[in-house]
């Protein structure tokens, strides 16, 4: 995980929000919801402003069709872990998660992933992640909305290329990358990363 993303998170744990205790868990007996079969869709063909998104557990309605699009082919494993869970939050960083999260990894390196933070976030809490400082390696660049307030951003990772937005849907702060590995980045990464992360927000919303 870049550093980008520890400092998000640094910075919403920092409120007592983030005291909440574990919610789901995977072996809930609750009906499990059925992943969407719908064609990648551009966040430009997306209203994200208008998604509501909940806090809670989104990763089983993922479309597999966006997951194997975003990384350009079939995901070799896939994790995902709940509000309450231990989880490897970063390379060196292993901590109880206070989100909601997944990735998948293909089998030449390519990571998509999503979370969702378990606590509200007001839209003033939201202007404060957005304003949160950026990695040493990672710049803003323009992009689509995703939610209101948002951001898109590009990193150079140990391992690649990283690909992200981030914003809030009502009260939900969801954040999506995609990375490809190797120093060069893909033609075609921005646009992969677009719509994974269309189809992260449409999931989460359903």
């Amino acid at each position: 995980m870049p550093a980008v993303r520890r400092s998000l998170l640094a910075v919403a744990m920092a409120t007592p929000l983030l005291l909440l205790g574990a919610c789901n868990d995977d072996n809930s007996s609750s009906p499990k919801p059925t992943p969407s079969s719908a064609p990648p869709t551009p966040l430009q063909s997306l209203s994200t402003t208008d998604l509501v998104v909940r806090r809670e557990a989104f990763c089983p309605v993922v479309s597999p069709d966006a997951v194997t699009a975003a990384l350009g082919g079939a995901p070799k494993r896939s994790t995902s872990y709940d509000n309450g869970d231990p989880a490897r939050l970063a390379t060196d960083v292993k901590d109880v998660a206070h989100e909601y999260g997944c990735t998948w990894r293909s089998a030449d390196g390519a990571v998509a992933s999503a979370w969702v933070f378990a606590p509200p976030i007001t839209r003033a809490r939201a202007g404060d992640l957005l304003r949160s400082p950026l990695g040493a390696h990672c710049v803003r660049v323009p992009g689509p909305d995703f939610g209101r307030p948002s951001a898109a951003t590009r990193c150079r990772t140990p391992d690649g290329v990283e690909r992200a937005y981030r914003g809030l849907f009502g009260d939900a702060w969801l954040s999506c990358t995609l990375s490809a590995p190797g120093r060069k980045e893909p033609a075609d990464l921005s646009t992969r990363a677009n719509r994974w992360c269309a189809a992260v927000a449409t999931a989460a919303a359903s």
